[in-house]
């Protein structure tokens, strides 16, 4: 049976040490935060994920999720207790609004009980992580009525939220979709048709289910032009805004999964259910993007869960597991072999997840430290950073962290030889959950294709110029430290590669889109080596800095091991990303499509 134990100190060393969380309290909703209330709150939930979630995370992969004759489903057995135990303790009010009974602390802090919550049990954490999304879009989009009736609700964990976007025979290419919404005279209108992918879409672990539909009006534009949205509950409100009357919609199937068996991924089928719409007519993607982009964030941080749980369980493995002998000599010399921990080869791949666990950690609680910001500060020209650093990011954090969570969780699968082909010791299920991160919220490839087509020349590039800005000024400051010259150099590399990377996109991909194409994936794993290459420089020098105050925590030693191990050993990929991306795209599409 696997194991999870969240990591707390790495958490908290983020929180406090890197990001100084406690300067939020500048801002007058965070005005009670402190570092005694993180760490209470860092460590509750740590508890909660331990000691409730993880044990059911087996069970919901063996067990799945059931549909009924009637379409109700019932969730794998523990997960109504858990949640109702999840939602007694406050844990779905955390982030949210306290106009609608929220606690109103900072998204930063709900990403590392996100965090723990998606190690300890990834489908279970959907149910919740969803609907954190919907409650988002209500907010930028509902009308007062609209959020008065479903967010006070939706916050308090009574009813939780899906989002209905992907059709069979469109996914990425929204503006294919073919539910209809027809207007009534009530100022209501009736959704028709069918989506595919729903994730959480029926279950009983909630009052109400609250949908948000992406459909077309009828005599609406074709393409993404004519899209609206719209919110249909499972069951419509009564006079007293209660569940009262089941609406016209249903679970037709439950999706059969690689992974994540304990979401209740769901055909969803709309039969004359009434909705309302969200916002203006033919503006729906707007609002939904809200979400999506919320969403893409929590995908990072999927992978980046998946990757920890299997890296503690590869170690604890590879403590034990005795093979063979050091090839410097016996390292158990009273045993009949050495633990296979003291082979090189198993080291490289626990040191890559563990570099990336620690590097994507604090990447992804940096971006959310800049959402929290930006949403709560009166500077604009901080506002505008924040903006544009979520938005160059957002397509990083979801498609590098993923596609790199999948090969780590992979390596650590492999280090358990053949045991870890085998279902009883538990990895093979943290391989399959990976999967499906770089695959939803938008795929890898197109995360890609918007960094390289929308993202870098957004508002004239700015954002990357910011950010190369903040890099330069930073190397600058602490070139001069002798014990931060090998981080100072590898990120100043790190940056001038990303340059020429971003000059050959500029310079080629206008001429021939297909360049930009061919050469967006290098390029987003590009940034995504140089960003990390920054969060280990702003960590290094914490740790040296307290190494040379007198600290004899092992911590700080680990984690410039770490880091230097992330320079000499990862971030040289970054040259060679450079060099595919340089070949152009016609490697790529020089053979015939008859050809294949």
């Amino acid at each position: 049976m696997p194991t999870y134990r969240a990591p707390v100190r790495d958490m908290k060393f983020l929180l406090h040490e890197i990001l100084n969380v406690a300067e939020l309290a500048q801002y007058e909703q965070f005005s009670e935060v402190d570092v005694d209330l993180v760490d209470a709150i860092v460590e509750e939930s740590a508890k909660f994920s331990e000691e409730v979630l993880a044990p059911l995370n087996v069970v919901g992969d063996h067990e799945g999720c059931t549909r009924h004759d009637d379409g109700s489903v019932t969730t794998p057995t523990g997960f109504k207790e858990a949640y109702q135990t999840m939602v007694e303790n406050g844990w779905t009010a955390l982030p949210r609004d306290p106009n609608y009974g929220g606690q109103g602390l900072p998204g930063v802090l709900q990403i590392a009980c996100a965090e723990m919550q998606t190690s300890a049990n990834m489908a279970f954490s959907m149910y919740p992580g969803l609907t954190g999304g919907a409650i988002k879009a209500i907010t930028v989009g509902g009308s007062p009525e609209q959020k008065q009736t479903y967010l006070p609700k939706m916050i308090a964990g009574e009813w939780t939220g899906t989002m209905n976007l992907t059709e069979s025979h469109c996914g990425t290419d929204l503006g294919l979709l073919k539910t209809k919404a027809v207007p009534q005279p009530d100022g209501s209108y009736k959704i028709t048709g069918s989506k595919i992918f729903i994730s959480a879409g029926e279950h009983d672990m909630a009052d109400n289910i609250i949908h948000l539909v992406l459909a077309r009006i009828e005599g609406a534009p074709q393409g993404v032009k004519g899209i609206s949205l719209f919110i249909v509950p499972k069951f419509k409100l009564d006079e007293n805004e209660n569940p009262g009357e089941r609406n016209g919609v249903t679970c037709g199937s439950i999706e059969e999964k690689m992974g994540i068996h304990g979401n209740s991924t769901c055909v969803m089928n709309y039969d004359d259910a009434t909705g309302y719409l969200i916002g203006e007519e033919n503006k729906g993607l707007k609002v939904m993007f809200v979400m999506m982009n919320e969403a893409r964030i929590g995908v990072g941080m999927q992978g980046l869960g998946q990757s920890e749980v299997a890296y503690q369980n590869a170690v604890d493995y590879a403590r034990d597991r005795l093979q063979g002998r050091s090839l410097t000599g016996p390292k158990n010399e009273n045993g009949p072999a050495d633990p296979i921990i003291v082979h090189p080869d198993v080291r490289r791949m626990l040191m890559e997840t563990r570099a990336l666990n620690e590097g994507g950690r604090a990447l992804l609680y940096w971006a959310a430290m800049h959402e929290d910001i930006e949403r709560h500060s009166d500077d604009e020209k901080l506002v505008e950073k924040c903006d544009d650093y979520l938005g160059l990011l957002t397509p990083v954090i979801k498609g590098y962290l993923t596609d790199m969570a999948m090969r780590t969780t992979i390596d650590c699968q492999q280090i358990y030889g053949g045991h870890g082909f085998i279902e009883e010791w538990g990895m093979s299920q943290f391989v399959r959950d990976a999967r499906i991160a770089m695959i939803y919220e938008g795929a890898n490839g197109i995360q890609a294709l918007d960094l390289v087509g929308r993202k870098l020349a957004r508002n004239g590039g700015r954002a990357l110029m910011t950010l190369s800005a903040e890099i330069d000024a930073f190397v600058a400051e602490h070139q001069g430290n002798e014990n931060m010259a090998e981080f100072t150099s590898g990120l100043k590399e790190a940056k001038d590669t990303l340059t020429q990377g971003t000059m050959w996109l500029m310079q080629n991909g206008m001429t021939n889109p297909d360049n930009a194409g061919a050469g967006s994936v290098d390029y987003m794993h590009m940034l995504g080596l140089a960003s990390l290459s920054y969060m280990w420089a702003k960590m290094a020098l914490v740790a040296q800095a307290a190494i040379d105050n007198g600290s004899n925590d092992e911590f700080y030693s680990n984690k410039l091991i770490t880091g230097r191990f992330f320079l000499k050993r990862m971030l040289p990929q970054i040259h060679a990303h450079l060099a595919k991306m340089k070949s152009g795209a016609e490697p790529v599409m020089a053979l015939a499509a008859e050809a294949f």
